[in-house]
């Protein structure tokens, strides 16, 4: 494929149309030349502060951005809707995480955070659309059978999400390497399937751009 198409499709990891919202659902690898400014503003928002705590100056916030690039374990993304950079993501292996600490993890287990940057994409619907994409780039891995998430205990918008996605709560523990009281969520990638079957069926059959 060639032309302006095939030069957008380039640019990202994953992409995918999502019939439920009718918009294009595109994640890329964060980067610090081009992501810096606004994930320094995203994550000083009132609605990210409270459950992320990087709310910092620039040159701080700086040096945490590129330690989380530099780190093998995790790989930041940019969740982009109909190409519009609105949304954080970070996916990481979970048995090298302080996570495992807390729970038997497999090594093909991967976890994953997110946000929501500008504030005009909060309460439309469009999270559950990013995570289905997101969590559906994670079982392209053969060997990952199970997606984990420790969300803040007390974020009740965001755990309903993960478990409209087919995750189902495991236990709440006290998660001292995030300075968090968290809930464990676990999807199984059947679990996962079953319940993205109406809304996104076929999706992790969908040829990526990456393949």
């Amino acid at each position: 494929m060639t032309g302006p198409d095939a030069i957008i499709a380039a640019e990202y990891d994953y992409q995918h149309h999502d019939r439920s919202i009718d918009k294009t659902v595109s994640l890329r690898q964060a980067t610090l030349q081009r992501d810096l400014g606004r994930l320094h503003v995203w994550l000083g928002s009132d609605h990210v502060k409270p459950y992320w705590q990087l709310d910092l100056p620039l040159s701080v916030f700086r040096d945490r951005l590129a330690e989380k690039l530099a780190d093998g374990h995790l790989t930041p993304y940019i969740g982009c809707l109909d190409h519009v950079p609105m949304s954080y993501w970070e996916c990481y292996w979970a048995a090298e995480d302080g996570v495992s600490n807390h729970y038997d993890a497999d090594p093909t287990d991967q976890g994953i955070h997110l946000l929501i940057g500008p504030e005009e994409y909060l309460n439309n619907g469009y999270a559950l659309a990013l995570l289905r994409a997101v969590v559906a780039m994670q079982f392209r891995h053969s060997q990952t059978e199970r997606v984990i998430a420790e969300p803040d205990a007390c974020n009740e918008r965001v755990i309903h999400v993960f478990e409209q996605c087919g995750f189902e709560q495991r236990m709440e523990f006290r998660f001292d390497e995030a300075e968090k009281d968290a809930l464990l969520l676990v999807c199984k990638r059947e679990q996962f399937e079953a319940s993205v079957a109406t809304d996104m069926a076929a999706v992790l059959h969908e040829v990526s751009v990456d393949d």
